[in-house]
């Protein structure tokens, strides 16, 4: 099955073009819909079961079978050197605990192996009196097959390298590239007010920073690869799939969010023909 059959599968989409479809529709649904594997790498954030504006809170029984449910379903119409990326925070758990990371409910909901937790650390944040100030999230790195997997170090190196030029037996310690990014990824989060707004805000209450998804997208999928974001919220995931010259696949089950993204990826494009037309010719 390739992109251009997933139009088919489905109809028309919500938004569309030619290396992006986005669909108003239950991702469960839509990934039994898929035959076969299909997508080449899955980055997202499901709702946390938290309360959020953008959920319906479940029992944590009923959520967890929720999850493993959803992510069997990536698993599925992942191909065989593909990659997962999943996003949790945290949840209490009544009677048992304030702040319970999500991936320690979750880390083995389905076959893929997983290969490293991943850090967010997110600087600002909210205060909190009678515990410590929470400033982190987990990402948590999935491959279908951990002996052959995309891994494309090079195009993800840190460049901040205390002494890139430090030589042992004449050679250069450090890759002139940079350095391997650790598991603690320090990116600000996407601020909302209108004196420290960030300038990618959108709507959209719960909103991935750029570069996150930009390091994940570039690290674990190749040029012109099939990216999911199966809860695609607010658009980053479709915006840097397409930056980085990836084609994208987005399901959503609120209209409202749709439209943030589909206005998003146009107010991209749009930058993205000003700027070329903006280019010196030859």
């Amino acid at each position: 099955m390739s992109f251009n059959e997933v139009r088919n599968l489905f109809g028309k989409p919500y938004y569309e073009n030619n290396n992006c479809l986005i669909y108003n529709i239950d991702c469960i649904e839509a990934m039994r819909s898929i035959p076969e594997p299909l997508i080449d790498l899955t980055v997202t954030s499901p709702p946390y079961n938290i309360g959020k504006e953008y959920e319906k809170p479940l029992s944590m029984e009923k959520y967890v079978k929720w999850s493993k449910t959803w992510i069997n379903e990536v698993y599925g119409i992942t191909k065989d050197e593909g990659a997962f990326w999943l996003n949790l925070g945290y949840v209490e758990v009544p009677s048992q605990g304030k702040a319970i990371p999500l991936p320690y409910l979750l880390w083995d909901a389905s076959p893929f192996y997983m290969m490293q937790e991943v850090i967010w650390h997110y600087g600002a944040g909210v205060a909190s009196k009678k515990s410590l100030s929470p400033r982190n999230e987990k990402f948590l790195w999935y491959v279908k097959n951990q002996n052959s997997y995309t891994f494309n170090l090079d195009d993800i190196r840190d460049p901040n390298v205390k002494y890139p030029n430090q030589k042992k037996n004449g050679k250069l310690k450090c890759n002139p590239l940079g350095k391997n990014p650790t598991d603690v990824w320090q990116f600000p989060k996407v601020t909302s007010g209108s004196k420290r707004s960030s300038k990618e805000r959108t709507p959209h209450p719960a909103q991935f920073p750029q570069a996150v998804i930009e390091r994940i997208i570039k690290g674990s999928s190749n040029k012109n690869d099939l990216i999911l974001d199966p809860f695609i919220g607010s658009g980053t995931t479709a915006v840097i799939a397409m930056e980085n010259d990836r084609k994208v696949i987005g399901f959503e089950l609120k209209e409202e969010y749709c439209e943030i993204t589909a206005n998003r990826i146009e107010n991209y494009l749009e930058e993205k023909r000003v700027s070329q037309l903006a280019l010196p010719l030859d």
